[in-house]
């Protein structure tokens, strides 16, 4: 008989599961939102604070995919710079569009935010703000935990194929099962094209554009780049800090940026590179482009050569391979050894003046030569996506679409690495929410 009850029991509790369901669909949500990422969590959770009923459409089987492998899983939750003017520099001719939605929700409002979840952050490099756990999971757990604590429903495995419009406002979507969810208000939280393995494929382009909407096509825009010089393969995995990277094309100075560099099995990535890589794709349309690293930034040419005399007159009878390290990481001693030409067995008062030269000028410019850009599937951003100018800032809302709002990466906004663009996330997503709530 217990076999049979807990039969019974289940059957029951998936009957009143699927009648939930049934209803769900005939209901009309005061918000739906479209995109199960940092930003659709923040508007979807902010909507239902509010008292708003919200359903959050996600088409895996999780939520949040992309969050949990940013920042090398660590989750770099945004940047430091707590001054709204400053901060917007960074996002460079965008700034003029954001500084109306940064105002509602600021770096210091993401912090208390996150804070008063009892998810502690610290700051590193370039003020940089990661949780103090290390962690991604740490930042999904405090954003899944907002939404369930406000009675959002989820609905996952649920793609959507298409948005309906009736009367110049956008009445339901269309999921791939042929199930039809409606709603008085939506906010496109579908992300851009970068790293579609975790659901970001551009889909919300094509809907946008039928909609009226105008859509600049995705292009990645900090994504690694790859290199001909078979010695920094050799090096995959190794970082370094404080180097200077410098482009040039047909012997033209073009950008130099300083910063921490990471080499993979392909080229070089990490923050600095990254933050470089779009220009360096539009140089590559032109011609061949080059970039040098400068080990020692903080000493310019006559410095290092004094530096490096006093090295080597301190050290007379010890190998050169193991002087190199003292000056240089331990890491990049021996290609450095093998590329300057200088002997790795030779003793210090064995190098002779014309090679201590040869070494400083190495040194500052160590060469690599670009290959290309990596794809869009290695990309940690996309740019592209609706034109800013059909979007109203302070609420988030489509200026074409009156109850659609548009947040997150679906946006076009250029941003460098750094915590910039989820600090876009956590705005437009609170922003939105905050909107489409108080326009009920």
């Amino acid at each position: 008989m217990e076999e049979v009850y807990t039969d019974w029991v289940n059957l029951s509790t998936l009957c009143a599961r699927l009648e939930n369901m049934a209803e769900d669909m005939d209901k009309i949500w005061d918000v739906v939102v479209i995109g199960g990422g940092p930003s659709g969590m923040m508007a979807a959770g902010r909507a239902a604070e509010l008292g708003m009923s919200v359903l959050l459409v996600e088409k895996n089987d999780a939520l949040g995919k992309k969050l949990l492998i940013t920042g090398g899983g660590r989750c770099n939750v945004t940047n430091g710079e707590t001054d709204t003017r400053k901060l917007l520099e960074k996002y460079k001719e965008n700034g003029k569009f954001l500084f109306s939605a940064f105002s509602q929700w600021s770096v210091q409002n993401t912090l208390d935010f996150f804070h008063s979840r009892n998810m502690p952050t610290k700051e590193e490099n370039e003020k940089r703000i990661f949780p103090l756990s290390n962690t991604a999971q740490s930042v999904w757990d405090v954003l899944v935990d907002y939404i369930h604590q406000n009675n959002v429903t989820v609905l996952s495995n649920s793609p959507v194929i298409d948005i309906l419009k009736e009367d110049g406002l956008v009445t339901e979507i269309l999921l791939k099962n042929k199930n039809v969810v409606k709603a008085k208000n939506m906010v496109m939280a579908t992300g851009g094209t970068s790293r579609p393995e975790t659901g970001s494929t551009g889909d919300a382009y094509a809907w946008l554009r039928r909609l009226g909407h105008t859509v600049i096509d995705p292009e990645p825009s900090l994504v690694p780049v790859a290199v001909k010089d078979a010695w920094v393969k050799r090096l995959s995995g190794v970082s370094l800090t404080d180097i200077k990277i410098t482009t040039f094309q047909n012997g033209a100075k073009q950008e130099s940026k300083k910063g921490k560099i990471l080499f993979t099995h392909v080229g070089v990535s990490g923050p600095t590179v990254l933050n470089m890589s779009k220009d360096i794709g539009e140089l590559l349309k032109y011609g061949e482009v080059v970039m040098p690293l400068d080990l020692m930034p903080h000493l310019g040419y006559d410095q290092l050569n004094l530096k490096l005399q006093e090295l080597l007159k301190d050290n007379p009878k010890k190998l050169f391979r193991k002087i190199l390290p003292e000056i240089i990481p331990s890491s990049m001693a021996s290609i450095v050894s093998e590329l300057s030409g200088i002997d790795p067995e030779s003793t210090g008062n064995e190098i002779s003046r014309e090679e201590r030269l040869k070494l400083v000028k190495f040194l500052k410019a160590v060469p690599m030569e670009v290959d290309h850009l990596l794809g869009t599937d290695k990309a940690i951003i996309t740019s592209g996506g609706v034109s800013l100018e059909e979007v109203d800032w302070k609420s988030m809302r489509s200026r074409l679409i009156p109850n659609l709002y548009l947040i997150g990466d679906v946006l076009n906004v250029d941003r460098p690495s750094g915590g910039y663009s989820l600090q876009l996330c956590w705005t437009t997503g609170y922003v939105a929410g905050t909107a489409a709530a108080e326009k009920l």
